[in-house]
């Protein structure tokens, strides 16, 4: 994935030189990211959000044919071209946004590399300036951050950023999936995820966890623009 990581690390370096702040540049840069695929995920989320709305007449389709598979596929397909649903639609923008979302993990997670030109002299000068009460963008954000003479015991669990990451993400669900027919696959992500990421935020460099959050606060904006103005598409 670096053919993609490696112009992202630019771009980053780039908004770097102008901020000169590693965490300003990566939130301007997530943004930036979020606004450019903005319009695939109104497609994605509206096509989404169609599904959702003919679970019910599908699953009704199911209990009647349930065994005959041949007019059941028949009856959905009618059922999807009546509601104007494209059933691979909402998998397009996904593709898409699929590998530029990897590459940017890819850049946050080994900035000496795309990001510092492999200089860990001023990698480790520039991470090493931290964010607000984080000491070192590079290395995970720990309640010894804030209570450095703390028991040991307490010092090593996740700190602030991973908790707010992983708040933020179980929101992020929550407001996608409000009012949607949610299967057990769905609900059961809606709480692992988030507990997920507070687990092993522990271990992830906090400018990844700073673009997590970042990301996470857009999308639920993004899902408030469609709901509210999107309603009749």
């Amino acid at each position: 994935m670096s053919f993609i990581a490696t112009p992202l690390g630019s771009i980053l370096g780039f908004i770097f030189n102008f901020t000169n702040s590693y965490a300003i540049a990566i939130i301007i840069l997530t943004l930036l990211i979020k606004i450019v695929l903005f319009p695939l995920s109104i497609s994605q989320i509206q096509s989404t959000k169609k599904m959702n709305e003919v679970q019910p007449k599908i699953k009704e389709l199911q209990k009647k044919y349930k065994n005959d598979k041949e007019t059941l596929n028949i009856k959905t397909m009618e059922l999807y071209k009546d509601y104007k649903i494209n059933p691979l639609s909402g998998c397009l923008p996904l593709l898409i946004q699929l590998p530029i979302l990897i590459g940017l993990f890819t850049v946050l997670r080994e900035p000496t590399i795309y990001v510092f030109g492999g200089s860990m002299e001023m990698a480790s000068e520039i991470l090493g300036k931290g964010f607000l009460w984080l000491k070192d963008l590079s290395q995970p954000d720990l309640i010894s951050n804030i209570w450095p003479n703390g028991p040991e015991m307490i010092t090593g669990l996740p700190g602030i950023l991973p908790i707010v990451s992983s708040a933020t993400t179980y929101i992020q669900m929550k407001t996608m999936n409000t009012g949607a027919a949610q299967n057990s696959t769905t609900k059961t992500m809606a709480i692992t995820m988030p507990i997920m990421i507070l687990w092993f935020g522990k271990t992830f460099a906090a400018g990844l966890l700073i673009y997590w959050t970042v990301s996470n606060i857009f999308q639920m904006g993004q899902q408030y623009v469609i709901n509210n103005h999107y309603k009749k598409d």
